[in-house]
């Protein structure tokens, strides 16, 4: 098992769009990744938020219901699609922040998995946003990304005084 350190915004890399992953043997951070966000207590975790800025990342929806449902998404592109709702979300490099955010219940995808077989599907609920939160740090944005400025501001007011 081996736990990486969780960039903690506000890196700039969280800032940056992630470059496509290449023909790499990416089964070591995979599994890295996958002993970070369960040690975390996270749902998924991007691969720029243990400082890899690739466009990979694991998640898993089920595990703390008890039931592990692990995926693995490699250059994912999604489609969102459906009417939008507005759920508070957390991040794992963001910690103890919740952000009321909107986003479309459903999407449809096309990624690469860990064995480099090119897969598609549609996610709903719980699987559907945290994909949409995933892809967004692949894109560079976080949560506060997608709420107004003053609500962004209201939000980042006490995490920064705590970092200071």
């Amino acid at each position: 098992m081996s736990v990486l350190p969780i960039v903690q915004w506000p890196d700039a890399r969280l800032s940056e769009v992630c470059a496509e992953v290449g023909q790499h043997d990416v089964s070591q951070l995979i599994s890295d990744m996958f002993d970070t966000m369960y040690a975390a207590n996270g749902r998924g975790l991007a691969a720029p938020q243990v400082g890899v800025m690739a466009r990979l990342f694991v998640m898993d929806a089920g595990w703390k219901e008890g039931t592990q449902t692990p995926l693995v998404m490699i250059n994912p592109e999604i489609t969102p699609e459906g009417s939008e709702q507005v759920l508070e979300e957390m991040c794992l490099s963001v910690p103890d922040v919740a952000v009321p955010v909107s986003r479309p219940k459903s999407l449809c995808a096309r990624w690469t998995d860990a064995h480099g077989a090119p897969q598609t599907a549609r996610f709903e609920g719980a699987e559907s946003r945290i994909i949409q939160h995933e892809f967004d740090h692949l894109e560079g944005k976080l949560h506060f990304d997608r709420v107004s400025q003053s609500t962004r501001e209201a939000l980042e007011a006490p995490y920064l005084k705590a970092l200071a």
